[in-house]
């Protein structure tokens, strides 16, 4: 058993999704970019790990996301006297809404816990042509399930968490794919609603782009309603 920490600050006033990427490079300047957590940048090269600072868009809000370590780096962002910053030619000031901290028990369980996702990118440039490939909906439901096992490991690793156990993944509902871009290069989002024996914290995120705002993790309020994508 892992446990973790996660806090979740959410602030006052509202951006647009497509403003995540500059809402993260406003709160890195800010914080300082030898903060390498604030933007998972090591030198002139790319952090290939799980993003412990994860920026979201909750509602319409501005939001930070953070685990283990990536907590006691944001202080490098409170610490400033002014947390004002400046997107899309406008000035967020940035005051604090809410404030949530929890610990969590990360563990494999003999139970199924229910999550969904509205913009979960699950492939990329190589994967994306092998799920087209395939015949039937079951076969592209199970290659599915098969990334959202790797996402979750990947996420267990990230924060040191190493699992002995297996990690099963059923999807219960497959929305309609959706045209994303992140950094420029366009992806397929997935809606979609699944069940893992896995507890993961709500408000963090799997699969690519997590850092900016794709695969957030929620409890469905309704296991009946349909998955639809976010706008």
């Amino acid at each position: 058993m892992k446990k973790i920490k996660v806090l979740k600050v959410t602030f006052d006033g509202e951006v647009a999704g497509h403003e995540i990427p500059a809402f993260r490079g406003a709160i890195a300047r800010k914080a300082g970019f030898e903060n390498f957590l604030f933007h998972n940048h090591l030198g002139d090269g790319f952090r290939y790990r799980y993003p412990l600072i994860q920026y979201k868009r909750l509602g319409r809000q501005p939001a930070i996301v953070c685990v283990g370590e990536g907590m006691e780096q944001v202080y490098k962002f409170f610490e400033k006297r002014d947390w004002s910053i400046d997107i899309s030619g406008r000035t967020l000031n940035m005051e604090i809404e809410r404030l949530d901290m929890n610990q969590f028990n990360m563990q494999v369980w003999n139970q199924q816990f229910t999550y969904q996702m509205y913009n979960w990118i699950a492939l990329n440039q190589k994967t994306y042509p092998e799920y087209m490939e395939l015949d039937s909906l079951v076969d592209q439901i199970t290659f599915l399930e098969k990334k959202l096992v790797g996402n979750i490991l990947s996420f267990a690793k990230g924060i040191d968490w190493y699992i002995e156990k297996q990690v099963t993944v059923w999807i219960k509902d497959l929305g309609e794919a959706h045209k994303v871009r992140l950094k420029g290069i366009p992806f397929i989002g997935f809606p979609v609603r699944f069940s893992t024996n896995v507890f993961l914290p709500e408000g963090l995120g799997l699969g690519k782009g997590v850092s900016v705002g794709y695969g957030v993790i929620k409890r469905p309020k309704r296991h009946n309603q349909p998955i639809i994508a976010e706008a």
